[in-house]
């Protein structure tokens, strides 16, 4: 391909960004003040899932206890406790992870972090960890 000298039809877009790394991703950061297009986490969304999945499974009887359900799903019952947490987020975060619009600081790493129990205090949790 060859570059020639622009015609009057030609466009140029200049679009600043960076590129950083974040949990081994590279990621475009926008420079402050533009609006940012967000994309749903699918690592967030399946995450919430499976909380939510395995709350039922164990609300309904399936299994009896976290032990029995993780042994089943061939993981550390540590981790499904963990994961089960989840299912305690304020409903505007889940709503938020679902539509692709949390925080740059909601990460799957911070959610299996301890919560405060109070909704309200939920939001805060993460800013202060941001």
């Amino acid at each position: 391909m060859t570059r020639s000298a622009p015609t009057s039809d030609t466009v140029t877009l200049h679009v600043p960004f960076r590129v950083v790394k974040r949990g081994g991703r590279k990621e475009m950061q926008l420079p402050p003040g533009a609006p940012a297009q967000r994309r749903t986490d699918s690592t967030l969304v399946k995450a919430l899932a499976r909380a939510f999945r395995w709350k039922r499974m164990l609300e309904t009887g399936e299994f009896a206890t976290i032990a029995e359900l993780a042994e089943r799903e061939g993981i550390a019952p540590s981790y499904m406790t963990r994961v089960l947490r989840l299912t305690l987020l304020a409903p505007g975060i889940v709503e938020a992870i679902l539509d692709g619009k949390q925080d740059p600081e909601v990460t799957l790493a911070r959610l299996l972090e301890p919560l405060p129990p109070v909704w309200a205090d939920q939001p805060d949790h993460f800013a202060q960890i941001g």
